[in-house]
């Protein structure tokens, strides 16, 4: 059985998947503005949903901070970038591949 989770890294914005602590794949991800900074610590992801609409792309995956999240954006250009209100951004098709991998539950290190 698959031991996932995933570690977002802030100073090289990326978001990386481990399975058994082994990186698996990579992803370039979009996050927070200095004035709406992407929190850091130990979250896990509590629901998902396809097409959340909004500026939200194609998936969401709720994060346990309330209001915060993974998900697609209809701004592929932010990616890579600070931009987001705290969200972990990623490229549609990313977020969409990520989503069937890893279940709810899956815990989220967000380190800077």
């Amino acid at each position: 059985m698959p031991d996932y989770r995933i570690i977002i890294d802030l100073s090289d914005r990326q978001l990386y998947l481990l399975d058994d602590d082994v990186v698996t794949q990579a992803f370039p991800v979009g996050i927070g503005k200095m004035v709406t900074q992407t929190p850091t610590g130990e979250f896990t992801i509590i629901n998902k949903q396809p097409n959340p609409g909004g500026p939200f792309g194609a998936f969401w995956m709720g994060l346990s901070k309330p209001h915060y999240g993974i998900h697609g954006t209809n701004d592929p250009s932010s990616i890579g970038h600070i931009v987001s209100h705290g969200c972990i951004r990623m490229f549609n098709d990313d977020v969409l591949a990520l989503s069937k991998i890893v279940p709810i539950g899956t815990r989220v290190t967000i380190r800077p």
